[in-house]
């Protein structure tokens, strides 16, 4: 059971994180400034789209014959397409998401937080609904901006997440942030089981520069977040490549389950600016309908 010192430290750390987080999302996502997310089709709406030539199966009712009149051929008038979707956000809450390869750089799950809400305010400002999973279905409206912000740097005691995605609507997009270093087997079967209702989404795994690099040498313990685990060498420069191989397999294994359910990818590092992963998520989503 959870003790009141502890309750209390946790809302006094949401406390803190939560005016940051809020400004530098709501900073980021006016940087992108792209108006409607992924709209630009025809479909239901009221707003006009575009004109297009009539073709067999079109009514005499969608034609407009004022444009029509200008020219040989009647003119369909097509209204732009303003069905919101649902994007359901999974940032992973767990310990290794608290490394921080340098001062000079945010934790792993500081960044995934703030690029994670940056987006879904983007997505908010185009009408969209979102929600973190945990929280129910995804609604619409900035008064969303909050809560969402609370279950995002929301932690757990866990050394590596393990994600779900159940509460992502049929046809509807997930976004799934984490680094990624713990078993994958779990984000299998979370993609799996989404993909069965028809949904897709973006994988981003955000990475410290350090766990990118692998720059020690000499002696060195290295220890898990949460302490369960610890390893010392006295040559640690001599586990370079076998290191660099098993990350550059496990990104391969990512891509591979990504690419086989019509999922997007993506690598982002702590150490480099948001606004261009913001940028690529904001577009990969789209991309995704």
């Amino acid at each position: 059971m959870i003790q009141a010192a502890d309750l209390r430290a946790e809302a006094d750390r949401i406390g803190h994180s939560l005016p940051a987080l809020l400004a530098e999302a709501e900073r980021l996502s006016s940087a992108l400034s792209l108006g409607e997310h992924g709209r630009k089709r025809a479909g239901q709406g009221a707003d006009f789209w575009q004109y297009r030539p009539a073709m067999p199966g079109d009514t005499a009712r969608n034609v407009d014959w004022r444009r029509s009149a200008k020219s040989d051929a009647p003119y369909i008038r097509e209204r732009e397409w303003q069905a919101s979707q649902g994007v359901t956000f999974w940032v992973d809450p767990a310990r290794s998401m608290q490394f921080q390869g340098a001062k000079s750089r945010p934790a792993k799950g500081d960044r995934a937080a703030v690029l994670a809400l940056a987006l879904a305010i983007c997505l908010l400002k185009g009408g969209e609904r979102v929600g973190a999973e945990g929280q129910g279905r995804p609604r619409a409206g900035m008064a969303q901006v909050r809560p969402l912000a609370q279950a995002l740097i929301a932690q757990s005691g866990a050394e590596f997440g393990a994600p779900s995605l159940n509460d992502v609507v049929s046809y509807g997009r997930a976004v799934v942030i984490s680094d990624f270093l713990g078993d994958l087997a779990p984000m299998q079967t979370a993609m799996a089981q989404a993909a069965d209702k028809g949904v897709r989404g973006l994988i981003v795994q955000v990475l410290d520069p350090a766990e990118e690099d692998f720059p020690f040498d000499g002696r060195t313990i290295f220890q898990s977040m949460g302490g369960g685990t610890q390893f010392e060498t006295q040559e640690a420069g001599d586990l370079r490549s076998r290191y660099l191989d098993r990350l550059a397999q496990r990104k391969d294994a990512l891509a591979a389950m990504a690419r086989a359910l019509g999922w997007h990818v993506h690598c982002h590092h702590t150490g480099a600016a948001v606004l261009p992963s913001l940028l690529w998520a904001h577009q990969a989503l789209g991309a995704a309908r």
